[in-house]
């Protein structure tokens, strides 16, 4: 299926590793030019490298904290200088620190509205006027937790469901001329999952990877984790014509993981 998206500009925040890279990568190769952001220099270097190896778009870096707003802003600009507009925003970040409720601090709740909410925020603040010209999408990826709840993860459980109602508020704001999905990942196999398969087969919990990994979907009705990558196709089509019809939608990407009914 052809997207429709070559020549778009798309600006995909905390896309050096995990999720918001393999976004960035499916951009790319339907031909999309990517704006690919990260704090760690050395990291989004090989992010970038990686994703020009399938890329039919240009392919950008630029380094920013999404917690300082100067960054935030900085970050809208360059997309906008290197490539003359910005048709879609996806906005990403990294977890809060996982605990139980009561071993939370204030500085815990802050830290972690200012990294989840409020660099959502700062984005769509920047990036709207540059959208509405033309027509543009914005895709929040945010947590399955948002849709049950996940015990130890009390931040996320509580925080992100902020981006929902945010991003349900611009699909009426913003419309017609943006549209505005949430995503809402379950467990797939990035770089975080592989590390704490390989620290549980390291301490003996799993005799190996393959193992760690089955039982890291058991009970998943696909019997399996995701892979990046299927993420990824599941926001660009976000991004395409091809979902045209498709605004203030929370969807899941989790093989039917979770229970709940909406």
């Amino acid at each position: 299926m052809d997207l429709g998206l070559d020549g778009n500009a798309a600006l995909v925040s905390a896309s050096s590793s995990g999720l918001g890279k393999a976004s960035a990568a499916t951009l790319a190769a339907e031909g999309a030019n990517v704006v690919v952001n990260g704090r760690d220099e050395e990291r989004l270097d090989a992010a970038v490298a990686e994703i020009r190896e399938t890329a039919t778009g240009e392919v950008v870096g630029v380094q920013g904290d999404l917690t300082d707003p100067d960054d935030v802003t900085a970050l809208v600009e360059r997309t906008v200088e290197e490539f003359g507009g910005l048709d879609h925003l996806v906005t990403s970040a990294g977890g809060p620190p996982s605990g139980p409720f009561l071993d939370t601090t204030d500085e815990d709740w802050y830290e972690t509205y200012d990294l989840l909410v409020m660099s959502v925020v700062r984005l769509v603040r920047e990036a709207a006027p540059h959208l509405q010209d033309g027509g543009g999408t914005i895709v929040n990826v945010t947590s399955g937790t948002v849709k049950e709840a996940i015990d130890g993860l009390v931040l996320s459980n509580s925080v992100r469901m902020a981006v929902v109602g945010l991003e349900k508020t611009l699909s009426e704001e913003l419309a017609p001329n943006v549209r505005a999905n949430t995503v809402l990942p379950g467990t797939h196999e990035t770089p975080r999952i592989e590390e704490l398969v390989e620290q549980g087969v390291e301490r003996g919990d799993y005799p190996d990877y393959e193992t760690g990994l089955e039982e890291w979907s058991a009970g998943n009705p696909a019997e399996r984790i995701g892979q990046p990558e299927e993420f990824g196709d599941v926001v660009a089509f976000l991004c395409s014509e091809r979902s045209s019809y498709v605004n203030g939608a929370a969807v899941p990407v989790d093989g039917g993981d979770h229970a709940s009914n909406l």
